[in-house]
């Protein structure tokens, strides 16, 4: 039973880590990457559809992202959807190919993506930390049913908290790598 709950607490840590790595992926760092346009949707038909539904991602070099559209004549509609996507991207169409280019991220652009990342990250912590809170008090319940020792309380208490402190620590460690990412030039 302490098992378990010790098992969900870590299920639901890893997918805070998790949560955290999909969100870090959209905050660009000034290098191509076709993941920065993975939540654009392209109004296909009238329905909005995934981009890479519809379209081929690519990198051409370090600072442009190539989008090829399997038909022709969506491609408007592709160039319009990134336009919109409130990512700061300007794409640029010459038939078959639109070229993404990726401005270059000045000193002001990079504070405002770190504010971004450190909320990101303290998101993850939050949730990490309600994991532990939900497993403290799923503890006491059992206790209070006397179905646990005071004992066993106890430890199972601490191995929460273990496992919370080496969450806490792999996010701080994540966020640490993409500060240095951004903050490079």
């Amino acid at each position: 039973m302490l098992n378990e709950l010790k098992q969900d607490a870590e299920a639901r840590m890893k997918k805070a880590i998790e949560a955290l790595h999909t969100a870090l992926k959209k905050v660009r760092t000034g290098r191509a990457h076709p993941s920065l346009l993975d939540d654009v949707m392209v109004s296909y038909y009238g329905t909005p559809t995934p981009i890479r539904q519809v379209a081929n991602l690519g990198v051409e070099d370090g600072r442009t992202i190539t989008v090829t559209p399997w038909e022709r004549g969506i491609a408007a509609d592709v160039e319009k959807a990134i336009r919109n996507a409130n990512l700061g991207l300007n794409p640029s169409s010459n038939g078959d190919l639109i070229r993404v280019p990726l401005p270059a991220l000045t000193e002001e652009s990079r504070r405002d993506l770190l504010k971004i990342v450190k909320n990101d990250g303290e998101q993850a912590k939050v949730a990490v930390r309600a994991a532990r809170r939900d497993a403290n008090s799923d503890i006491k319940e059992l206790l209070k049913e006397k179905e646990i020792s005071e004992d066993d309380q106890r430890r199972s208490e601490d191995d929460i908290q273990k496992l919370t402190d080496r969450f806490v620590k792999e996010i701080d460690q994540i966020l640490g790598e993409k500060e240095s990412e951004l903050m490079t030039i």
